[in-house]
């Protein structure tokens, strides 16, 4: 608990001590009202110079004035009456400030789950001058500059490790507690913790541009973007603030003067204000007012607990309803890195064709020569190749240790005289030929992540009625990808501008109630991602501008994240629809009870604090996530 929440929690505990200690006092008169307005003061001193100043700024629609009403209307009543009786107002206050601390604590409570999200902020960044580690802002440093990182650590700035290996803790960013192996070479994003070894970062951005600065933007900006829910409670507290203030001045006043008039109905002015002050009581919209945007509140801290950064309560309430999803294929659905992924027909081992590849393709800076050397894994020994030759758009050739080598596409070995064999297999095929003999061939291909067939299955399972993928691919890889994800369709062949046009085409085609999700992670997928009904990014792999257009931001780039998403954003919705079926359902109910006269204060004071109390502890079970 903070300080504020304990300073409140000692003044409930106070009051409450001394209002059971009066019960017992012999007092009366002047002196048991003066004892009395210690602990209501105390416990009320605050709502009453809230609604002080309302009345002064004539903003009286509130529940500081409710309360400060119906509790100062009691005591007058009863100093009138003469009864003494002054617990009904005093407990009024005490429940009310009951339900204020639970408030606060569920707020403080979803705050500390963001904050443990927000404790990736670095607080400094070490640069190396003289020999000596120097601690700056990290707003000082510019890119392109060396960085120091020390075990313990968090990654202040993104960048590239020059020097060094280690672990990292990412588990503040993805919600993952596995570490992360990384090394020289490797890209590194802010906010993760240095587990073990030195490390030397060369910085590729600003502060301000890094993965770490943008997290915290989003999830500091996130409670201004308000979803419809919360809309229609501010609406309905304007309007439904004033109505009871004037039914209860009504219901305190008509009943008398009816009976003034002979028309027979019981009781007399002081019955028809107590009830008066009993509906004012009942009435207080707080269990709406405080309860919704706290569901939301507590959705968007639990899920970026779980590595997804929702951007606002109106894009968790649209993703709520996501029945279509769209992906972008390579970088959400495959990894977009091309590995080699099967050998057919070589009368070579594996390990020798893949040598004799990978050492004549060695001058080459194009990816596929790349994921052939990365297939060989060993230092490239340039001494054993000469005579290479590029041949624009077949392939190179060269000599390997005396042999001649050639690695191409099926033109290269036409050109060469050499039969080869076609391969059915779904990527790009390298045909080999050495020494004038064909030597098979090597398939390369984009792997798909570990885990898309089981997201786009769980999807499905949490009522997903379409999945669609749009790539740029040819369309036999991309009917091979769609196949084996079990995606429902899939469209080839498409630029940046395509895919726009192709999702306009879904959303006019679809159910209107249904929205339409899309999924991406390059700078093209931006236009997409902002035309979407919710765009989806993948945070930790994914450009900046797809990440500034999307709604939501998946922080470990794991697709299993959007069924979780979604989820998220189901439970809370319930839980927002719960709270305000049970919390209108139950005002109305005690409203007419009270107008009645079949209920009392203390049926009033549950109707206000108990429901309040209920919705609030509702509200907090948005925070918990982790096993949907």
């Amino acid at each position: 608990m903070n300080r504020k929440q304990k300073k409140m929690l000692a003044r409930i505990l106070i009051s409450a001590a001394l209002l059971i200690a009066l019960n017992f006092a012999p007092v009366t008169g002047w002196a048991r009202f003066a004892c009395y307005m210690v602990p209501y003061l105390v416990i009320g001193y605050d709502i009453l110079i809230k609604a002080g100043k309302g009345i002064a700024h004539r903003q009286v629609t509130d529940e500081n004035f409710l309360m400060a009403v119906a509790t100062v209307g009691a005591i007058a009543l009863a100093l009138y009456e003469g009864s003494g009786d002054y617990t009904e107002a005093i407990a009024v206050m005490l429940f009310y400030q009951i339900g204020e601390w639970f408030q606060s604590y569920a707020v403080g409570k979803s705050r500390r789950n963001i904050s443990e999200l927000m404790d990736i902020r670095p607080d400094y960044a070490n640069i190396e001058k003289d020999g000596k580690l120097e601690r700056v802002d990290p707003d000082e440093v510019e890119a392109g500059s060396i960085i120091v990182v020390q075990p313990g650590e968090k990654v202040p700035i993104d960048g590239v490790i020059v020097e060094g290996e280690s672990a990292l803790n990412t588990a503040a960013l993805t919600g993952e507690s596995l570490p992360r192996d990384v090394r020289a070479g490797d890209e590194i994003v802010s906010g993760c913790i240095n587990m073990s070894g030195v490390l030397r970062i060369r910085t590729t951005k600003e502060f301000g541009e890094s993965t770490v600065s943008k997290i915290l933007d989003l999830v500091e900006n996130a409670s201004s973007r308000k979803s419809r829910s919360e809309a229609f409670i501010s609406r309905f507290a304007r309007v439904y603030t004033p109505a009871v203030c004037i039914s209860a001045l009504a219901l305190a006043v008509a009943p008398p003067l009816v009976r003034i008039l002979g028309l027979g109905l019981p009781g007399g002015w002081e019955t028809w204000i107590y009830r008066a002050l009993t509906f004012l009581v009942a009435s207080c919209p707080c269990a709406l007012v405080i309860s919704i945007p706290l569901s939301f509140f507590a959705g968007i801290g639990g899920a970026s607990n779980a590595g997804v950064l929702v951007k606002g309560s109106n894009y968790l309430e649209t993703l709520s309803q996501a029945r279509i999803v769209v992906f972008d294929k390579t970088g959400t659905l495959t990894k977009g890195v091309f590995e080699v992924n099967g050998i057919h027909h070589s009368p070579y081992d594996e390990n020798s064709l893949i040598e004799y590849a990978a050492l004549a393709e060695s001058a080459s800076s194009h990816p596929i020569s790349k994921s052939l050397r990365a297939a060989y894994g060993r230092e490239i020994d340039r001494s054993r190749v000469s005579g290479i030759k590029e041949i624009s758009g077949e392939g190179v050739s060269a000599v390997v240790d005396g042999h001649s080598v050639a690695a191409g596409n099926g033109k290269l070995m036409d050109r060469l005289g050499v039969n080869y064999i076609e391969c059915h297999s779904v990527g790009t095929i390298i045909h080999m030929a050495i020494d004038g003999e064909y030597a098979g061939h090597i398939v390369i291909s984009d792997v798909e992540k570990p885990t898309a067939r089981e997201a786009v299955a769980e999807l499905k399972k949490c009522g997903v009625r379409e999945t669609v993928m749009l790539t740029g691919d040819v369309e036999r890889v991309a009917e091979s990808v769609a196949r084996d994800l079990g995606i429902d369709r899939a469209y080839s062949g498409l630029m940046p501008g395509d895919k726009v046009e192709k999702v306009e085409e879904l959303m006019r085609s679809r159910d209107p109630k249904a929205k339409l999700a899309f999924v991406g992670d390059g700078i093209n997928d931006a236009p997409v991602l902002s035309r979407a009904d919710i765009g989806i990014a993948m945070g930790a792999m994914g450009s900046d501008a797809a990440i500034e257009a999307a709604d939501v931001v998946l922080m470990d780039d794991d697709p299993m994240k959007i069924s979780k998403a979604i989820k998220i954003s189901r439970k809370c919705l319930r839980i927002v629809y719960e709270n305000i079926v049970f919390a209108i359902g139950v005002k109305l109910a005690c409203l007419v009870l009270v107008a009645f006269g079949a209920a009392n204060m203390w049926l009033a004071i549950f109707a206000d604090v108990g429901v309040m109390i209920l919705a609030v502890l509702n509200a907090i079970r948005a925070l918990f996530v982790k096993k949907l």
